[in-house]
């Protein structure tokens, strides 16, 4: 077994653990549709879908008067076949505000809307498949439409900015440059990482100290499948890496046992919170007026310049760890305006009329 499947492991057993838990609140129907999806999804797939189902059923519970006298633990496929088209738009429309059960607002935008439909659909498909109800109304409802945005990514000029910030700490408060002198090595590995080779964020975190290997440039990466992948480090990022494993190997107060490479302040391994509100406090200096630069934005942009560099939509997809190519196509090769641009410097009008002037003399 692998040296870091323990922690990719213990993550799956969790979301299994938490998604059994959602389930036995939930109707046989409900149950079986999850364990129907054992052989063909991920845990945390299935996770999504019962989460998205329970939303769904409370609200028509606590909303829907029709739905009001029974737990919902002994719904039958009588009660699915009661629920109309109306009733899951009304819920889409639910979600674009609510409060969830600890009394928090909770607003839904297009993307959360669209899953939560789809999680739906797909409960529904099986139902009528199974024989429990003898229509899927959810064929009748169009899915939530998702508007799309502009890939936010950064210039060379605020990479540029954003590795002197991790490097120097320019731009940081006085309490920031106080932790910076501690988690500069670290911060700048794992920046040089999201830039110069398109991790998630899930799979960085999950890296362990002995999945790089220095002598030949290389990291053993889990993807978000489980899948495992040998990825190559850029030349420009083996310094700052090696540098960081340096300082992490002599650090005595670090477990022997915690063979996670990126380490917090607390000597364990960094969460993907602290992950994201590093990036954040660095890409505020380098990027202000781009708001919400996450780890996911620099993936996007380590895409992007490989796309340009390469014109290998097929690389970008390998590398990314992309399934499905129709994913990579639709996020990068469309933003290629340099080649865009090449087209209508191509395109002379005034020659074409010269050729034919000159033809028919």
């Amino acid at each position: 077994m692998p040296q870091n499947q323990p922690f990719i492991q213990s993550k799956k057993l969790h979301i299994i653990e938490v998604t059994r838990n959602i389930v036995s609140e939930l109707p046989n129907d409900v149950y079986d549709y999850i364990l129907a999806l054992g052989d063909s999804t991920q845990p945390l797939t299935r996770y999504a879908y019962a989460h998205d189902i329970r939303l769904f059923l409370t609200y028509l519970q606590k909303e829907n008067p029709r739905f009001s006298s029974k737990e919902l633990i002994a719904w039958t496929s009588a009660d699915f076949q009661a629920i109309t088209a109306r009733d899951i738009s009304m819920f889409m429309d639910y979600l674009g505000l609510y409060f969830n059960e600890n009394d928090v607002m909770v607003s839904n935008q297009e993307l959360g809307k669209q899953r939560k439909f789809y999680s739906i659909r797909s409960f529904f498909k099986w139902l009528y498949r199974q024989g429990k109800i003898t229509s899927d109304v959810t064929s009748l409802i169009d899915p939530p439409k998702r508007h799309e945005k502009p890939i936010l990514r950064l210039d060379l000029d605020e990479v540029k900015k954003l590795l002197n910030a991790v490097e120097n700490g320019d731009g940081l408060t006085k309490r920031q440059k106080a932790y910076h002198d501690i988690t500069a090595a670290r911060d700048l590995a794992i920046i040089s990482m999201f830039l110069g080779t398109g991790i998630r964020v899930s799979e960085l975190q999950g890296l362990n100290v002995e999945d790089i290997n220095l002598e030949d440039a290389s990291f053993l990466v889990t993807r978000k499948g489980g899948n495992q992948a040998i990825l190559y480090l850029p030349e420009d990022i083996i310094e700052p890496i090696k540098q960081y494993l340096e300082l992490r190997t002599n650090d005595k107060s670090i477990d022997e046992n915690e063979r996670a490479l990126f380490i917090s302040m607390q000597k364990k391994r960094m969460s993907i919170r602290s992950i994201e509100n590093m990036v954040k406090k660095y890409a505020q200096i380098a990027a202000p007026l781009k708001k919400r630069i996450s780890p996911h934005k620099l993936r996007s942009t380590f895409g992007t310049n490989l796309y340009n560099e390469t014109g290998d939509i097929y690389l970008v997809a390998d590398v990314l760890g992309h399934s499905d190519i129709n994913t990579t196509r639709k996020h990068y090769a469309a933003m290629n305006e340099n080649r865009r641009r090449y087209a209508a410097t191509r395109v002379r009008l005034n020659d074409a009329e010269k050729t034919d002037n000159a033809d028919d003399e």
